[in-house]
């Protein structure tokens, strides 16, 4: 029921300490507001992060050599391992039920490409149809490398974006003739890559094209892989580690590598990758958790300590109203509605003053692993929640002692 004459008495004692109040007052909102900034932080690390896994395809599988580092069956250690067609292809086979997209590439090293009178150094590579999907990339013109241009090593070449903004500017490049080392390519396709620039900058060819006319016989550089969907990430991560586990001997016994050896043969896991980012944005929210409610715990303290100050202040007005005939409970919901009242006030500002500036600001911060800092709705609700407690946490303790006023101490009381 609505008690008037309670919100009277609330706002006469807000009114006759208004400096006290405001400063009480703006240490509850300074801990929303940090809370809730902080949290909004959190989630757009997360969402930044998110955006990195997305260039390439969620689940891909990157395998390269190296040196090895280990002496194994009368081998000496800095032999380097050239992985070979075998490699690629044994493990497409093996695991062809297991395997969404797969490729294998050779990496043409000072690959000048030249047009007409225009010229730039870029990553050549030779590759198999499902690289486009490997990369995430998306056609914008023509198409991509298919099974036709592999069988029958065809001189055609995919450009990146940028690779053709340089060399072709506004012109439509599909069905033109580039030269890379001096040798001719068609055009066929122009992709764009949510990497960016620097994945632009590619230019890919038939991989059977690139390991025969650059005299690269049989060998690869690296090869990537996804594999099936599965129904949570728990379960794919697990796939992801057992394959990676597989692979990785499999390599090891054909190239006679030492099973203790961690450079021969190199596999970067993008779920175990994701796996360890995301335990570690777990991590930071818990940490900025800690920090808001920390903050907030202070503010508590201070509107704990007016209250006790309050209560101090209205002994003789309490034990007036306890000779009178007031009940214990009625000073405890006395002192508990306005210390509520000023800690929700105070949160409500902080929050929407934090929501404010994540929805205005938020959307203009771009760096590289924040995107669109925000707060969700369920959030927003647990913070109400958080300033319900702490405006009763905050006035228990001074109630609790206002009730326990004895009426003729509280009447002797100057």
């Amino acid at each position: 029921m609505f008690d008037l004459e309670r919100w009277e008495e609330i706002f006469e004692t807000i009114s006759k300490n208004k400096l006290r109040t405001f400063l009480t007052g703006l240490s509850v909102a300074s801990g929303i507001f940090i809370l809730v900034i902080l949290l909004g932080i959190g989630e757009g690390m997360r969402n930044g992060i998110s955006q990195e896994f997305e260039q390439d395809a969620a689940n891909i599988l990157y395998i390269w050599s190296g040196v090895t580092s280990v002496e194994y069956k009368g081998l000496n250690p800095g032999r380097r391992i050239q992985m070979k067609n075998e490699d690629f292809n044994f493990t497409a086979q093996k695991y062809e039920d297991d395997l969404e997209f797969k490729s294998s590439v050779y990496r043409i090293w000072n690959g000048v490409v030249n047009y007409k009178k225009e010229s730039g150094s870029y990553r050549v590579e030779g590759v198999y149809p499902d690289y486009q999907f490997l990369e995430n990339s998306d056609m914008i013109a023509g198409r991509f490398i298919n099974s036709n241009d592999l069988k029958h090593y065809e001189k055609v070449v995919v450009l990146g974006n940028k690779a053709k903004m340089d060399l072709f500017k506004e012109t439509d490049a599909i069905g033109k003739y580039i030269q890379i080392s001096n040798i001719n390519f068609k055009v066929v396709g122009v992709y764009t890559d949510p990497g960016g620039e620097r994945e632009e900058s590619r230019v890919f060819l038939p991989i059977t094209t690139a390991q025969r006319v650059f005299n690269g016989v049989n060998n690869i550089n690296n090869m990537a892989f996804t594999l099936q969907k599965e129904e949570s990430f728990e379960k794919a991560l697990a796939a992801s580690n057992q394959f990676s586990a597989e692979l990785e001997q499999f390599l090891k016994e054909q190239h006679t590598v030492a099973p203790e050896d961690t450079r021969a043969i190199n596999i970067n896991n993008s779920l175990e990758n994701a796996k360890r980012f995301y335990d570690l944005m777990d991590m930071i929210k818990f940490f900025f958790w800690g920090v808001g409610i920390c903050t907030i715990i202070a503010g508590i303290v201070g509107v704990s300590n007016i209250m006790l100050i309050i209560v101090k202040e209205r002994t003789r007005e309490i034990g007036i109203r306890k000779a009178l005939g007031a009940e214990p409970l009625s000073i405890v919901v006395m002192v508990l509605h306005e210390s509520i009242f000023v800690t929700a006030i105070a949160g409500f500002v902080g929050l929407i003053g934090s929501l404010a500036l994540l929805e205005f600001v938020g959307p203009m911060i771009e760096t590289q692993y924040i995107a669109n800092p925000s707060v969700n709705f369920t959030v927003a609700v647990s913070t109400v929640f958080i300033l319900i407690i702490a405006g009763a946490i905050a006035g228990f303790f001074p109630a609790w002692r206002a009730a326990r006023i004895k009426p003729i101490v509280a009447l002797r009381d100057e």
